[in-house]
C-alpha cells in the first residue's frame, strides 16, 4: 500500500515514514502543498497523510483541490489546531479522518488501518482473498495455503496482496513495484523479482500446483492454472 505524507517539518515527517515502512507501507514525502499535488498528478495513492499548515499551498486547499479534481483517495489531515471549528473545516474541505498534533504513533496507525479498510468496502473489495487454496486475509494479514499458516515480510505480503487483488492479470514489474515500494526503491530493476523468488520458495514450492507465473518479458501473474506462455 503506497502513501504520501505532507509534512514540512522534516524530522516529523521522517519519523512517519520510518514508522509507516516498518509496518509494510511504501512512502514518499513531499514537504509543501505545490509538491503533495504535484505527486498526485502522476501516482496513484492509497491513502494521504496530510498537514495542515504547509508552505505554497495549505493542507486545506490541497484536499479541497484532490476531490475538486475527482481524486478520492483517503486522506487523514494533521494539524496542532484542536478547535472544533478547525476540524469541521478540515472535514468540509473532504478529508476522511483528523488527528490532533502531538499524537501517538499507534493512533496514526490505527486511523489508517481503519482508513484503508473503509476504502476496501467502498471499492467492494472482499476483506478475504483466495486463489485455489491459497487465501489471505488482508484484515488480520494471516496468509494460508492448504490450511497452513504462511509467515510473510510486509514486503512479501505486499506483493502478494497486489499479485492477489487481480488474479489471472498480468501485472509488470514496474506496476507491482509502484504498489509495494516508494519511488527511490522501485527504480531498482531486481527488486520485484528478489521478492517473487521467495513468495515462490513459501507459496509455491511445497505444492504440487503453482501459482505464482512468470510471462516472458512482460512480468507475473497469479493463477491457478498453467499454460503455455508461462514458466
Amino acid at each position: 500500500m503506497r502513501v504520501l505524507v505532507v509534512e514540512d517539518q522534516q524530522t516529523m515527517a521522517n519519523y512517519i515514514k520510518r514508522a509507516l515502512e516498518e509496518q509494510g507501507y511504501a512512502v514518499d514525502l513531499a514537504f509543501t502543498g505545490r509538491e503533495a499535488l504535484d505527486w498526485t498528478d502522476v501516482v496513484d495513492f492509497d491513502l494521504i497523510v496530510l498537514d495542515v499548515m504547509l508552505p505554497e499551498i495549505d493542507g486545506v486547499t490541497v484536499c479541497k483541490t484532490l476531490r475538486n479534481q475527482g481524486n478520492q483517495v483517503p486522506v487523514l489531515m494533521l494539524t496542532a489546531r484542536d478547535t472544533v471549528d478547525d476540524r469541521v473545516v478540515g472535514l468540509d474541505a473532504g478529508a476522511d479522518d483528523y488527528l490532533i498534533k502531538p499524537f501517538e504513533l499507534k493512533e496514526l496507525l490505527a486511523r489508517l488501518r481503519a482508513l484503508s479498510r473503509r476504502q476496501s468496502v467502498n471499492s467492494a473489495k472482499t476483506s478475504v482473498l483466495t486463489l485455489a487454496d491459497l487465501s489471505m486475509d488482508t484484515t488480520t494479514h494471516i496468509v494460508m495455503r492448504g490450511g497452513n499458516i504462511i509467515n510473510l515480510t510486509a514486503k512479501e505480503y505486499a506483493v502478494l496482496e497486489c499479485l492477489m487483488r487481480e488474479p489471472n492479470r498480468i501485472m509488470t514489474r514496474t506496476e507491482i513495484a509502484e504498489h509495494v515500494w516508494n519511488y527511490d526503491v522501485y527504480n531498482q530493476s531486481n527488486v520485484v523479482d528478489v521478492y517473487i523468488r521467495n513468495l515462490r520458495r513459501k507459496i509455491d514450492d511445497p505444492f504440487d500446483q503453482k501459482l505464482i507465473h512468470t510471462v516472458r518479458g512482460a512480468g507475473y501473474r497469479l493463477m491457478a492454472e498453467n499454460d503455455n506462455e508461462t514458466i
